[in-house]
């Protein structure tokens, strides 16, 4: 078996939305909407500081699809369009999405997106992978680990990208793969563990 999943070290993310912008081009995500969001942690804004002046700090928490082992969002499905592959990531079959954002409304990490209107691209026309397929106006869309590369054996576009070597790539189910070994160190941890949705996701520091 194979479980990809992301290991992202908050030590080492710069805040420069790089993972942000390469996403966006390597899947052809229309103007107004993102697979991949990059926080700043305990702030209403994003570059904003917490604390009081002269002791302030700042750190980032990038979020998208957390690939759950217990996907919410497959479970309410009603039609069977979300579902998890033979590598374990949660994709979503564009024919079969009938729009009715109820996997939206069940993702605890408000991963997900929905093309209310035809998507628009300031370029005017589509880009990125060829290989990705064009989404339409009432389907669901968010993060497939970048499918087209990592069938490929190649890295997601966001940890290609990354300019701090902030991101880990690999297979959970590889005992001895480094983010395996990540995923026992002391300070890994999920997002919203008490929901029980058990992400593939997972942060240190």
């Amino acid at each position: 078996m194979t479980k990809l999943a992301i290991a992202i070290d908050l030590h080492r993310c710069l805040g420069c939305n790089t993972c942000s912008l390469a996403c966006k081009m390597q899947n052809n995500i229309p103007d107004g909407m993102l697979w991949n969001r990059v926080l700043t942690e305990n702030c209403d804004i994003f570059d904003g500081a917490e604390g009081t002046y002269p002791n302030l700090s700042r750190t980032y928490r990038p979020v998208a699809c957390q690939h759950c082992t217990n996907a919410a969002c497959k479970r309410v499905c009603p039609t069977g369009a979300t579902y998890r592959d033979e590598m374990g990531r949660i994709e979503i079959d564009y024919d079969k999405c009938i729009g009715c954002r109820m996997c939206m409304a069940a993702c605890p990490f408000n991963a997900r997106t929905f093309n209310w209107n035809e998507p628009v691209r300031s370029t005017g026309f589509s880009y990125g992978d060829a290989r990705v397929p064009e989404r339409h106006k009432g389907v669901m869309e968010k993060c497939t680990l970048c499918k087209e590369r990592t069938d490929e054996g190649e890295e997601p576009m966001c940890v290609h990208c990354c300019p701090g070597d902030a991101r880990i790539f690999g297979d959970l189910d590889d005992p001895d793969s480094r983010i395996s070994q990540l995923r026992r160190s002391s300070t890994a941890h999920v997002l919203l563990e008490e929901k029980g949705t058990q992400p593939q996701v997972f942060y240190f520091n």
